[in-house]
């Protein structure tokens, strides 16, 4: 245990504190007597021990008053975590979504290039056969019509 001389309203005080927290417990009694001095200049000679207890009353205004911001801002951080958490999840359904679309899209396309491959053999076998059946029509034609 470390000691430490704080001075408080004019008198010197030794207190103690944990090896390393000197400093700490230093800047703390200088905060103290600071809000201490406030409230004596303001509000004149009441009384240490009535200066005492408005001190301790405007410090623990001041720690629930930050404590309530804090939670507030908890309360705000835990919000916007499960809106992002949502909005993450959205983003996950949106692309898997998109994947499957272009899965699809990918099937149709390949089936659409079977689809003309076979059209455009069935249509190489159509003018084939359309050339030979001319071709058949024209030397018929040809042997049926006299030479003159």
């Amino acid at each position: 245990m470390a000691n430490v001389n704080i001075k408080f309203n004019g008198k010197e005080f030794l207190l103690s504190c944990d090896d390393g927290q000197e400093e700490h417990l230093e800047e703390l009694s200088i905060n103290l007597n600071k809000k201490f001095d406030e409230l004596k200049n303001n509000l004149g000679n009441i009384g240490e021990n009535k200066l005492l207890l408005i001190t301790s009353i405007k410090i623990i205004d001041e720690y629930f008053e930050t404590r309530k911001i804090i939670n507030e801002k908890k309360d705000e951080l835990k919000n916007l975590s499960k809106k992002f958490k949502e909005l993450k999840s959205l983003v996950y359904d949106y692309k898997d979504q998109k994947e499957q679309e272009i899965k699809r899209l990918n099937e149709d396309q390949s089936k659409f290039e079977k689809e003309i491959e076979k059209n455009k053999e069935d249509y190489e076998k159509i003018i084939e056969k359309a050339a030979e059946q001319i071709e058949n029509f024209v030397q018929k034609a040809s042997l049926e019509t006299p030479v003159q």
